[in-house]
């Protein structure tokens, strides 16, 4: 008789466990409830969202963007949950909250979930070798499938070498090695201890945890995360080019560019696209309702059904440049006490933060990826800083919270860092 290999052992045994949890329903789902922190009833004072809308109007206008949909929940004081602005500029029809968006790089924290509930569960181990699973990665023999979550593999990102392909041909169906390659070519940093912006690290895990479950991505994200949560409006698509969703979308655009800077007034619209553009570390799509709800969860890390290890433990800097407060570990980046992601993805930009003991939460979601992630997230911080400093609903006391930076320090960032408009050449 022919014996396995300890590798397709364990691929098998792996397949089997997992299929047993789906069918019994013994998941991370199983007698799991969530109940989100106490939310003061009733909005935020006129004042706090008045300086919000001022910046979220701020940020529109140096992004390109026509529209937003925005979250804030202070749990002692009220919440906003609006949307602002219109699906092309100047027209078409008022953006909503109950319209779905891609969630960019916020993905990456739902891979992760993932990978910690297959470990927390006995079917992968975090330190397992990235190999095991994933063929066709031979130079990552010393890569963890935590490293690939930490962002600590030292393979680079493919974004840059990929983008205007997935302009130009947003229905083209990506196989996810294929699209990591272009990272995964690039020259290797320091792996194990110094954090690198990966894309394809979130893909090659993606990959891997398929292999290791016997499950999709989609339906491991499914099952690890919106069932759990409930959030009925949150997936990983089908690599099939489609709107975010069947329901209400708010459409996506990205800027084309002229002698000059940009035509802002016709933005090319690219809200149906393949999700394999993104696949495990930017595919996913929500609404922001859900996406409030998952940010306050996952900072709070309400998914484990183990203590240890402390997934947001032991942050890294993010660069030898960036503040002290800013680090990043766990598929999260950790913006003082706030945990959280934000990226892009075409034709949207998106950012979620929360504080982790007292719930605080902001959520946003941009229109046009022009920009990249970057107005997002300083959109998000601009906003946290606002409505961190809302008092106190009557009955409700405001606890100790702050933050290591001021909404006029990120709104300066966002002006500062306008696109240029520009009319283009007549005929």
């Amino acid at each position: 008789m022919q014996l396995l290999s300890s590798r397709r052992f364990r691929a098998a045994a792996a397949s089997v466990a997992v299929l047993g949890l789906f069918l019994t329903g013994c998941t991370a789902e199983s007698d799991f409830t969530y109940e989100p922190p106490a939310q003061a009833d009733g909005a935020l004072p006129d004042d706090t969202v008045a300086a919000m809308e001022a910046a979220v109007t701020n940020a529109l206008t140096a992004s390109g963007a026509s529209g937003a949909v925005v979250g804030v929940w202070v749990p002692w004081s009220g919440s906003w949950v609006t949307g602002i602005g219109t699906q092309k500029p100047g027209a078409g029809d008022e953006i909503s909250t109950d319209m779905a968006f891609r969630v960019a790089d916020v993905t990456r924290l739902m891979t992760c979930d993932v990978l910690y509930g297959l470990a927390d569960d006995g079917v992968v181990d975090l330190d397992d070798l990235v190999p095991e699973y994933v063929s066709g990665v031979a130079d990552m023999k010393d890569i963890t499938l935590l490293d690939l979550c930490n962002s600590t593999s030292g393979a680079g990102s493919s974004e840059e070498t990929v983008k205007s392909a997935w302009m130009t041909t947003p229905e083209r169906v990506w196989a996810p090695l294929e699209l990591a390659s272009y990272g995964l070519g690039a020259a290797r940093g320091t792996a194990h201890t110094t954090y690198r912006n990966s894309d394809s690290g979130y893909l090659v895990l993606g990959l891997a945890l398929e292999r290791a479950s016997g499950m999709t991505a989609s339906e491991l994200i499914a099952e690890y995360v919106t069932k759990p949560l409930e959030l009925s409006d949150t997936s990983l698509p089908s690599t099939a080019a489609a709107a975010p969703s069947t329901g209400p979308v708010m459409n996506g655009h990205y800027l084309s560019t002229v002698e000059g800077g940009y035509n802002c007034a016709a933005p090319v619209d690219i809200t149906k696209i393949s999700s394999s553009t993104g696949y495990t570390d930017s595919g996913v799509v929500s609404t922001i309702e859900d996406l409030g709800r998952y940010a306050q969860a996952e900072a709070a890390q309400k998914l484990r059904t183990k203590e240890e290890p402390d997934r947001f433990g032991a942050p890294l800097p993010v660069s030898d440049k960036s503040p002290s407060w800013y680090q990043a570990t766990g598929g999260a980046l950790l913006v003082g006490s706030m945990v959280g992601q934000f990226g892009w993805t075409p034709g949207y930009q998106t950012a979620a933060f929360s504080d982790p003991e007292t719930g605080f939460t902001v959520a946003v979601s941009l229109n046009d990826s022009t920009t990249g992630g970057s107005t997002a997230a300083y959109l998000s911080w601009e906003l946290a800083a606002i409505a961190s400093k809302a008092p106190a609903a009557e009955g409700e006391t405001a606890p100790d919270f702050g933050l290591p930076f001021t909404a006029e320090q990120y709104h300066k960032t966002i002006t500062d860092s306008a696109i240029t408009c520009v009319a283009p050449p007549e005929g």
